[in-house]
């Protein structure tokens, strides 16, 4: 399976809105690498621009050893050319054919020879565990049951790669789950690279091996996704991902040590003393705990909400005229209107300049302010 490289990829429309700013990524062979970001952000455009359906207004995209597409060569190869195979949020799916016809539509158009398509809607229909069902119309199916059709239908032709953009969003919830499951197992089982678009984090956190964090058409960071969730690159990165949204609090560097709210922290090591003053601390819901006896470093905070969930308690605090959400799920179980003393869990902390940039990642508690 090819890498797919993309070299100052933009694409303009018109003269001031760019879809895709100056992107250069390099999606590893045999990864799941998945486009992430909120609405028109540039990530379907993108996908759109491997595939060929769209050409970049600049740069390069190579697939494997071929340039698929390149201003400077004037060289553009059609969709058809490029190896890849491309689901849609839409299944399209024909209605009066079925599931086995479906299926083998491609292959028969190519004239591929009936044992071969038999041979390939054999493998396909049983790895994706629709083979019972080659006999039904497509009407006749469920949801989930029809994504996996339409994925088989692209499969059977053997592309190099898969292409998926927000294929699971007409789901429902539960079904949505299953499916994760699925893709992530057929990933695990053919080690075919798949590019997946989403706008859903979740989704994002759950299959892929590679996270493409994208906003207003450039790339914020690209890592595996737990690294973007705990090493996020800038402040969007730190809110962006994750639910409930990362605490995120004012404070400034002073004296060698990080104010914040309440908070008097030690400056990470290598952390210059002498950086800008002006600095945010991010802390997700589940990087701090509640205790009703203080201790060492902790902050007395009043309880204004509580949410319980069954598994987990989410507490909704305030520290000076800010409000924190914490979750745990672990005693004590809190009332609102509790005073408590929160601690935060350093080992992950989060720190941010006044550009958004991470500065640090880690400290340990000073003096308790």
């Amino acid at each position: 399976m090819p890498a797919i490289v993309l070299e100052g990829v933009s694409r303009l429309y018109g003269s001031k809105v760019r879809a895709v700013d100056d992107l250069s990524l390099e999606i590893p062979d045999g990864s799941f690498t998945t486009l992430l970001g909120p609405s028109g952000c540039g990530k379907t455009t993108t996908l759109r621009m491997i595939a060929g359906l769209d050409s970049p207004t600049f740069g390069t995209i190579r697939i494997g050893d071929k340039v698929a597409f390149s201003l400077e060569e004037a060289k553009s190869l059609p969709p058809s050319k490029r190896g890849l195979g491309l689901v849609f949020q839409s299944y399209a799916l024909w209605p009066h054919l079925t599931v086995a016809k479906n299926i083998a539509f491609g292959l028969e158009v190519q004239k591929v020879g009936k044992a071969e398509i038999a041979k390939r809607l054999e493998q396909v229909a049983t790895a994706l565990q629709i083979n019972t069902l080659l006999d039904r119309y497509t009407s006749e199916l469920s949801g989930g049951q029809q994504q996996r059709v339409a994925i088989a239908r692209v499969l059977v032709m053997e592309p190099s790669v898969l292409l998926l953009d927000e294929p699971l969003s007409n789901l429902d919830a539960t079904l949505r789950m299953d499916m994760r499951a699925e893709l992530k197992r057929l990933h695990s089982e053919t080690g075919a690279t798949i590019i997946y678009v989403t706008h859903d984090q979740l989704e994002a956190l759950t299959m892929s091996t590679h996270l493409a964090l994208l906003q207003n058409g450039a790339l914020q960071q690209f890592a595996p996704p737990l690294e973007v969730y705990a090493h996020p690159a800038n402040e969007f990165a730190a809110d962006f991902l994750g639910n409930p949204r990362i605490n995120l609090i004012e404070g400034r560097i002073e004296g060698g040590h990080i104010l914040c709210g309440g908070f008097n922290l030690t400056l990470p090591a290598g952390m210059d003393p002498g950086a800008p003053g002006a600095v945010k601390l991010g802390l997700r819901a589940e990087e701090m705990r509640l205790h009703r006896q203080a201790g060492p470093g902790m902050v007395r905070v009043r309880v204004t909400s509580v949410l319980p969930t069954g598994s987990d308690w989410y507490y909704q605090v305030r520290m000076n005229h800010q409000t924190l959400t914490i979750r745990q799920n672990a005693t004590p179980h809190l009332s609102e209107g509790d005073e408590v003393f929160l601690e935060a869990c350093l080992d992950s902390l989060k720190v941010f300049g006044a550009s958004g940039k991470a500065l640090a990642m880690s400290a340990s508690v000073g003096d308790s302010a």
